[in-house]
C-alpha cells in the first residue's frame, strides 16, 4: 500500500500514487459488496457507505482510492476542472478516484471530459457521494461510475476543489488515498489499506458459507438445518468461529 506523502504547507495536499496489487483486485473481484460488507461488521470497522450505487448498468470495480473534495464555488481557490484533472492523473492507472461533494450535493462532481481523462489514464472507475452528469458519454467508453444520481448542469460558477490527494468523506465514512474501493449492483464500500488482508479473508468465508448454504438448499436440504448447521445468525459476532 502507499506510503503517505504529504505536503503539510500546500493548501492542496498530495499523496504518494498508490500501488495496485492485480492480485488483491482480483480477489476482491470475486466477491461482492454484501460479502465485504459482512466482513466489515465482523472485524467492527466502518467503512459501508449507503446510497451510493451504478449510475447506468456497469462493471463491478475494484481498486485503491484517489481521492478529492468538492466544495460550493467560492469556499476553494482551486478550480473544479483543473483540481479534478489533477486528481486523475496523480490517482493514476488501476486507481478509483473517490469524490467528497457532501457539501455540494446538488451540483455535478464528475462530467464527460473528467470520465475520459479518467479512462485514458487507466483509472477503473469513479464513486462520489454527489451527482453527475454526461452518462451517455461514460457508456460509450465505458467508464463505470457510481453516485447518488444525475444533474445535468455545468460545476463551472458553482464548484470549487478544496484539495485532493487528501483524507476525505463517502457518505459520511473516510477515505484516505490508497484505501480499497470496491464497487457494485449492492453499493459501495471502503476497506482501510491497513485491513486489506483479514476483510478479504472473511469476506471469502461469508462467500463459501452461503454458497454453500444455497448448494445444500438446492440439493434438497431443509433450508433452516442448512442455515443452523452453520449458526447463520451469529456468523458475524466476533466470538463465532467460521
Amino acid at each position: 500500500m502507499p506510503t503517505q506523502a504529504f505536503k503539510e504547507n500546500s493548501p492542496i495536499k498530495e499523496v504518494a500514487v498508490a500501488t495496485v496489487d492485480s492480485r488483491i483486485v482480483s480477489q476482491f473481484l470475486n466477491v461482492s459488496t454484501s460479502n465485504i460488507s459482512d466482513a466489515l461488521d465482523r472485524l467492527g470497522i466502518e467503512g459501508a457507505p449507503q446510497g451510493i450505487l451504478p449510475i447506468y448498468p456497469c462493471t463491478r470495480i475494484a481498486g485503491p482510492a484517489a481521492t478529492l473534495k468538492l466544495v460550493p464555488a467560492g469556499q476553494a481557490a482551486e478550480s473544479t476542472v483543473l483540481g479534478t484533472l489533477r486528481a486523475i492523473v496523480k490517482g493514476g492507472a488501476g486507481s478509483i478516484l473517490v469524490v467528497d461533494a457532501s457539501e455540494n450535493p446538488k451540483v455535478n462532481s464528475f462530467g464527460g471530459v473528467a470520465g475520459a481523462t479518467s479512462k485514458h489514464h487507466g483509472l477503473v472507475g469513479c464513486v462520489t457521494d454527489g451527482v453527475v452528469r454526461d452518462v451517455d458519454e461514460y457508456k460509450l467508453y465505458g467508464m463505470p461510475v457510481y453516485g447518488r444520481g444525475i444533474a445535468q448542469q455545468s460545476v463551472r460558477g458553482r464548484s470549487s476543489c478544496a484539495g485532493y490527494g487528501i483524507p476525505v468523506k463517502l457518505g459520511g465514512v473516510t477515505v484516505r488515498p490508497g484505501d480499497f474501493i470496491v464497487a457494485d449492483d449492492n453499493g459501495t464500500v471502503v476497506v482501510p489499506f491497513e485491513h486489506i488482508a483479514e476483510v478479504l479473508a472473511f469476506s471469502q468465508k461469508v462467500k463459501a458459507t452461503e454458497d454453500r448454504v444455497i448448494a445444500e438448499i438446492r440439493a434438497g436440504a431443509d433450508p433452516i438445518e442448512a442455515h443452523e448447521r452453520v449458526n447463520y445468525d451469529n456468523m458475524l459476532k466476533a466470538s463465532q468461529a467460521v
